[in-house]
């Protein structure tokens, strides 16, 4: 498939069967994580793969995961991450760089996700007991889709033309 026939085919599943993911499958979506881009290179990410079912009963405290068999909390290490000259730290953005290298792969590898921002980071922390310096900033839910995916064409309608999100040179 090429790159914007991927991109143009992802969407975010919120259905899932209960097959697990096979762990080849687990391997490349991880390493697609770890060689995504960072600010300076830093590399401020420590992912958590959960995939039992007490460590999944665990997340869904925090957050609907949609039956998913697998997630990952993508974190940010604050003591790792760039900053810019403003002060501003660059933890979410090189965090949602991973999150999204490893959501496209596992839609490569025939695999559904869904992004989930919508989470009480203060009970992840506690249940996998997290250190101050780790921060959860996503979590992706991988499975296989439960459902039928909506066609490309319904997904055009549900976005923005280019006309309405670009700009040449000036607002």
């Amino acid at each position: 498939m090429d790159f914007l026939n991927l991109v143009t085919n992802r969407r975010s599943v919120r259905k899932y069967t209960s097959e697990k993911v096979e762990a080849e499958k687990l391997q490349k979506i991880l390493e697609a994580g770890r060689v995504a881009p960072s600010a300076h290179n830093s590399r401020p990410i420590k992912l958590i793969v959960v995939q039992s079912s007490s460590g999944l009963e665990k997340v869904k405290k925090a957050a609907n995961i949609y039956s998913a068999p697998l997630v990952v909390i993508a974190c940010g290490d604050h003591k790792e991450a760039a900053v810019k000259e403003d002060g501003k730290s660059m933890i979410d953005i090189d965090t949602s760089i991973v999150t999204d290298h490893m959501m496209l792969q596992a839609t490569d590898l025939g695999l559904g996700t869904c992004w989930i921002c919508a989470f009480d980071a203060a009970v992840l922390r506690t249940e996998f007991q997290m250190p101050e310096n780790l921060e959860p900033i996503n979590i992706l839910a991988v499975g296989y889709a439960a459902d039928e995916p909506i066609t490309p064409e319904n997904h055009d309608k549900r976005r923005k033309t280019l006309e309405k999100i670009v700009a040449y040179e000036n607002l």
